[in-house]
């Protein structure tokens, strides 16, 4: 098949989102004739300029003249509010700017999928923007309401693939619990089997369903949700999904043993699960973030195209200085490669 059409929308300009592009495109076999920057294309140039003085010459960066680049205009007072380092409502605007634009772009059938850099929210709230992620804004326009957070990182130790989807994700500890409905989760196993099946050619397997309490609830004496309906939806969910072994309520604090044996290699045999279902934010990407930070990628789920991010955000305290590490930003350019083949070669 063709190579994918991939677009790049650059992120908060005034984080690492830049150096990180530059840094994973220095690699010839991703920087193709396929793969599109989306961003102001002067402050692209700015950014490199400045960058290279701050990086020494053995360190590669992609230089923006060979580029493929959709110039994103900047008003000035957008343009001279960026400052390196600092998220505000300029960066936030641009950043928005940006996305929105890939988004339009590719519904529109001119990229197979759209990789984003980080952005900050505080900095698109205060432009303005009111959506707690790029996740959100990707699923309105999309108009999409069945969609969901995996990320995906494979180990350097032993090749094992880490697969972990959150239930809920950018919300506050106390409404978690609320949120999760039978619903809420029969939603997001769906779309967990419907990405496996697709997107990794998995038409059986193992998925890990954590609980929400400590020690699942240990019987009510810990948390009600297992005993009061939680245990109930599971066993429906398995009448569902006969193809699937799906292993729950596990404790939350030792469902992360076997993917940590298998990702880090201290067990001969592991026996980790195809993919990891956590019911909040923190309880999956802590361990994530353990074993996978610079490995890991972020792809949304249940969009009608590809989407991928590095596991980091916009790390403005090392902005500008040359040493934000790429190799999750390269992790996301090839697994928006690998899905968009994989999603070519699937069963409608």
């Amino acid at each position: 098949m063709s190579k994918p059409r991939l677009a790049i929308a650059i992120g908060d300009p005034a984080g690492i989102g830049t150096e990180v592009i530059l840094k994973a495109l220095s690699d010839r076999s991703l920087a193709t004739d396929k793969l599109t920057l989306i961003g102001n294309r002067d402050l692209l140039i700015d950014r490199y300029q400045y960058l290279r003085q701050q990086i020494p010459t053995t360190i590669e960066l992609a230089n923006p003249a060979n580029l493929d680049i959709i110039d994103v205009p900047l008003s000035p007072a957008i343009r001279t509010g960026i400052k390196i380092g600092q998220g505000n409502a300029a960066s936030g605007a641009a950043s928005f700017g940006y996305l929105d634009l890939a988004i339009d772009f590719t519904l529109a059938g001119e990229f197979d999928a759209i990789v984003t850099a980080p952005i900050a929210k505080s900095a698109w709230k205060a432009a303005g923007h009111h959506f707690p992620g790029q996740t959100e804004l990707l699923a309105s326009k999309a108009n999409v309401d069945r969609f969901g957070m995996l990320f995906v990182g494979v180990s350097p130790h032993t090749g094992w693939t880490l697969r972990a989807l959150l239930a809920t994700t950018h919300i506050p500890l106390a409404e978690v619990s609320s949120a999760l409905t039978p619903a809420l989760l029969s939603l997001k196993l769906g779309l967990l089997v419907e990405c496996l099946r697709a997107d990794f050619g998995l038409q059986s397997g193992t998925i890990a369903i954590a609980g929400l309490n400590p020690h699942s609830g240990e019987g009510g004496q810990l948390g009600i949700e297992e005993v009061q309906w939680m245990e109930d939806w599971l066993q429906t969910a398995r009448d569902d999904y006969p193809d699937y072994q799906l292993l729950g309520l596990l404790p939350p604090d030792t469902m992360w043993v076997k993917p940590g044996q298998a990702w880090f290699g201290t067990h001969p045999q592991p026996q980790a699960a195809d993919a990891y279902l956590a019911l909040y934010h923190d309880q999956g990407l802590i361990p994530v973030k353990l074993m996978a930070f610079d490995r890991a990628t972020n792809t949304t789920i249940g969009l009608p195209f590809v989407r991928t991010s590095p596991d980091h955000g916009t790390a403005f305290d090392i902005a500008g200085l040359g040493i934000a590490d790429d190799r999750s930003m390269r992790a996301a350019i090839q697994l928006a490669v690998e899905l968009v083949a994989a999603r070519a070669k699937s069963p409608s």
